[in-house]
């Protein structure tokens, strides 16, 4: 690497007439690096080092973790471990660098053209599902996602499956967290809301929508574009959030979700302003004092301790009814949940506790009852013997002897006592 000075000696010595070799052995310089100055590349400056090469090593430790975790996540990281630069910095620093590796089987072509809508204040909230198959605690998780068309403003309620009971129990959750609802529900063809090949509602679900006074708008199908907002916005809650998220059970999930749409999401540009000052600004309706009272039912097997698990919780039921199949009935908006025997008749009314709360409720008597058979079943007598010889009985020998055809009731010879006694009778001959 030529410095300035020697730059400008070089080209004055090639001016004078010097060969290319006579201005090498005067500068002390390889004779193709001064042919190279010569023919015009001039000098070269020492490149700057870029500003993420003190998060070099972490980067590439967190590609390695997630190929497509995304810049806006890993600039979220950075800030508090001290980067002092902007977003776009980052965004092109790591692409000069190279950093991120290149996914072979993520790679697609082709052009999707479309266009945006213009939605107005207040007029829509779009709903679907986002189902996680692979998540820490060990069972797939679903994800009931709502956004509202115009601000865009996003949130999301876990669910234990998407019956229609969990669906309006997740849709009451995400329309309290938005804090009032739009005049209409855009949403997909799901099953457990209107009739499979049609875009007619279920009685159930027209129900609903009169409870919270609005409107239900179905895509037309095969038209996912039409509700691409809260398309977006699943992609940008998967990829943004649980991709990253510091989470071990649902109800953490749920909670951290809760404090990164504040925290995060409403934060979000949206020209001069942000999601958030959109969101407030848009005429929601209220909300009834209650959810539409869509009712649980879920078959559950007692525990050996007569409890049943129920949305991470276990109730308790009499005891007696071990490894029996029993069903939970919560009807959303009610404090209590009720459980009932295969008969059809109600054992347990328990306070239902809150969704993945972790609590165990065993009533008083339930308590009592399970002491006294735990009690009535407890025993000093010391155990069989586990390696005795017992051979069959004369019992066992006269039935098996019936089962083979023969007469339990002859008389049975032995034939080792006739052969002596024929040797006596023969001796006394």
């Amino acid at each position: 690497m030529l410095t300035q000075e020697d730059d400008v000696e070089i080209r004055a010595l090639a001016k004078r007439g010097w060969t290319v070799s006579a201005i090498a052995r005067h500068t002390g310089r390889d004779r193709k690096t001064v042919a190279k100055y010569l023919a015009g590349n001039g000098p070269a400056r020492e490149p700057v080092p870029s500003c993420l090469e003190p998060y070099r090593v972490y980067l590439e430790a967190r590609f390695v973790d997630d190929p497509h975790v995304r810049a806006s996540v890993l600039f979220g990281e950075l800030v508090p471990l001290g980067f002092d630069r902007s977003y776009p910095t980052l965004v092109r620093e790591i692409r000069e660098l190279g950093l991120r590796p290149i996914c072979d089987c993520c790679k697609a072509g082709g052009v999707k053209v479309t266009v945006g809508l213009d939605h107005e204040p207040g007029e829509e909230l779009q709903l679907d599902w986002l189902e996680f198959s692979e998540t820490p605690w060990g069972e797939k998780a679903y994800v009931l996602v709502g956004a509202l068309s115009h601000s865009g403003r996003v949130r999301a309620v876990f669910a234990d499956g998407m019956t229609f009971a969990h669906l309006i129990e997740a849709l009451d959750g995400v329309l309290r967290r938005l804090g009032g609802t739009a005049k209409s529900w855009r949403t997909d063809r799901m099953a457990t809301f209107v009739y499979p090949g049609s875009d007619r509602l279920r009685p159930e679900a027209a129900a609903a929508a009169k409870h919270y006074g609005v409107t239900v708008a179905v895509c037309p199908a095969n038209r996912p574009q039409r509700k691409g907002v809260v398309e977006k916005a699943i992609d940008y809650v998967t990829q943004s959030w649980w991709r990253a998220a510091p989470v071990s059970t649902p109800a953490e999930a749920q909670a951290d979700l809760d404090r990164w749409s504040v925290a995060v999401a409403d934060r979000r540009r949206r020209g001069s302003s942000t999601v958030g000052e959109l969101a407030a600004a848009e005429p929601l309706l209220a909300l009834p004092q209650l959810a539409f009272p869509a009712e649980h039912q879920a078959e559950r097997v007692v525990a050996d301790d007569a409890l049943v698990a129920f949305e991470a919780n276990r109730y308790s039921v009499p005891p007696g009814h071990g490894a029996q199949t029993v069903t939970v009935r919560a009807r959303l908006g009610d404090v209590h949940l009720e459980i009932y025997s295969r008969a059809g008749r109600r054992i347990a009314r328990h306070r239902r506790a809150p969704n993945g709360a972790g609590q165990v409720l065993r009533s008083p008597e339930h308590a009592r009852l399970l002491e006294q058979a735990v009690l009535a079943g407890f025993t000093t007598t010391k155990q069989c013997p586990r390696k005795p010889n017992r051979p069959p009985g004369e019992r066992a020998l006269a039935e098996a002897a019936r089962l083979r055809g023969q007469d339990p009731g002859g008389v049975l010879v032995d034939l080792d006592q006739y052969a002596r006694i024929a040797k006596i009778a023969g001796a006394q001959r």
